[in-house]
This record gives C-alpha cells, structure tokens and sequence, in this order.
C-alpha cells in the first residue's frame, strides 16, 4: 500500500472517529456547560495521546519523528487559539440549535479550508477536487435536512458556522505543521486549547460538572478529537489540506449510518439520494488522487 493510498485511509478514520462527536455531545451538554464542555473534549483529545504515545512506546516499536521548533511557533501559536475558539463555537450553536442544523453548518469547513487553501496557502485545487466537495456537500445537505425548519439562520447557526470557518483556517495551519509529529501536535493543541477554554469557562462562571460527566466528555475528547486529529494530520502529510477536507467531509454521512445502526432508525428516500450523490463525489476524489498517484 502506497503513502497516499494509506493517507487516503487516515483521512477516512479520522472522519469515522469524528461523527460520534455531535450526536455524543448533544447528549452531554445537557449535563455540562458548553464552555466547560469543550475545554474537557480537547483536554481529553490531549491527555490521552499523551498516554497513548507514551504506551506505545513501551509497548510497540518507537518511530522517532521530527518535533516542533521556533519556526513552526506562529502556526502552533494559530492553531492553538482557533481550537479555543471553535469547540466552544460548536457548543454553544448545539446548545440553541438542532443537531441537523450543527450538522448542516459544519459542512462549511469543507469550503473555508479549501478556499484558505487555494488563496492563501496557493495549494492547487483540481476541477475534479472541487466537483467532488460540491457533490459531498450536497450529499450532506440532503442527508441533514428535516424542512424548512433546518436552514433556519438563528444565533445558534451563526456560532456553527463561525466553528467551521475557524477549523477552516486550523486545518490549513496543521498542514503546515503535518511533516511534523503528528502526536506531539494533537498533545499541544489538546492540552493547551483545552486549558485555554477552561479558563474561558471559569470567566464567564460555569460550574465544574460531576467527575462520572468529566471523564466520559474526556474519553469523547480522546476518540473524537485526539485520535481523529492524529489520522487527520497523517493524511494531510501526503493528500494537503483541501483533498483530506474532501474526505474527511464524509463524517455527516457517517454520523447517520452510525445512528441508524445503534438506534434502528428506518432510512427515508432522501438517505438514498444522499448516499447516490455521495458515492459520485467519492468516486471523484478517489479518481482524482489515482491521477495524482500515477503523476508521482
């Protein structure tokens, strides 16, 4: 298996890893305070690669790989306030909104770090790339959508959408970092964006919730964002910011299957014509790094 063949597969895990995290939270912010709530998720995401690296050391065959230096600072510095910025975003939008409406916004992370990407990174972006984000947005939209009532632009859409443009503009300052260390990137953002927004928390005067509540949003933390965010990295190292966006934008459609099998939900006819438009815009980006492969 090839480097951009096993990129391919982390940009897939990581996505699998991060649809539990909506239906999951929703469900626990009813029992933690939005603030406190991401500030536990990140930490969470942080103290467990912590003591998942230091396991596998033990354990397993150590890969040394290249750590941060003084010249990766400002991206580290970057990453590290947008990931303060966006969790507490994404909580407070699912604390006064449907989950079909977090859902629906947060595909816009697909467009803001694809667009960062072009314009800002000048990181080259196919037509073939670009048709197939449209079609996995699509696919998306169609998958989330509950009526009229889904696309209502309320205070807590704007606050989902504000998370997604953040996390635009942070997958595009990890990509600079992902010839990095992928572990030591997602302890950083883990441990200090996470004590960053429990501070955040204190400030505005949330309660600290039960120990049994702090714990479950830590493992949460560690599946949905520290393992995620490691395979995210991986990817980025090899497909770029915009292609592992594109794959990582099939989280939504999985989130549902995962809800369909845990919960017996009957699909509706629009979760086939998601699943059709879907599987076109897959076959595209898949075609578009075979292209990619035979080019190098």
């Amino acid at each position: 298996m090839n480097k951009k063949t096993m990129a391919t597969a982390f940009a897939i895990l990581a996505a699998a890893l991060y649809a539990i995290n909506i239906p999951f939270s929703k469900i626990l912010i009813e029992y933690v305070d939005s603030t406190m709530m991401a500030g536990f998720l990140y930490l969470g995401a942080g103290v467990g690669m912590f003591l998942y690296t230091a396991i596998s050391g033990v354990f397993g065959k150590k890969v040394v790989k290249e750590p941060l230096t003084k010249a990766e600072l400002p991206y580290t510095v970057a990453m590290i306030l947008l990931d303060i910025a966006a969790p507490i975003l994404l909580m407070h939008g699912l604390k006064i909104t449907t989950s079909a409406n977090a859902t629906l916004l947060n595909n816009f992370e697909i467009v803001a770090t694809s667009l960062i990407a072009l314009v800002v990174f000048k990181e080259f972006v196919s037509k073939k790339l670009w048709m197939a984000i449209g079609l996995v947005t699509l696919a998306s939209i169609i998958l989330t959508f509950e009526g009229t009532g889904s696309f209502a632009f309320n205070i807590g859409s704007l606050l989902v959408l504000g998370a997604a443009t953040c996390w635009g503009f942070e997958n595009n300052c990890t990509r600079m970092l992902s010839h990095k260390s992928s572990e030591e990137i997602v302890i950083i953002k883990g441990v200090f964006s996470g004590l960053g927004a429990l501070i955040a928390a204190f400030l505005v005067g949330e309660q600290i919730p039960e120990l049994i509540y702090i714990l479950v949003v830590m493992i949460l933390g560690f599946v949905s964002y520290g393992l995620s965010i490691n395979f995210y990295i991986m990817a980025q190292a090899h497909l770029g910011a915009a292609k592992t966006s594109a794959y990582y934008s099939i989280a939504p459609f999985l989130g549902v299957a995962f809800s369909l099998l845990l919960v017996g939900e009957r699909p509706s006819l629009q979760f086939y014509v998601a699943l059709v438009v879907l599987i076109v815009g897959t076959l595209l980006i898949v075609s578009d790094t075979l292209k990619d492969n035979l080019e190098t």
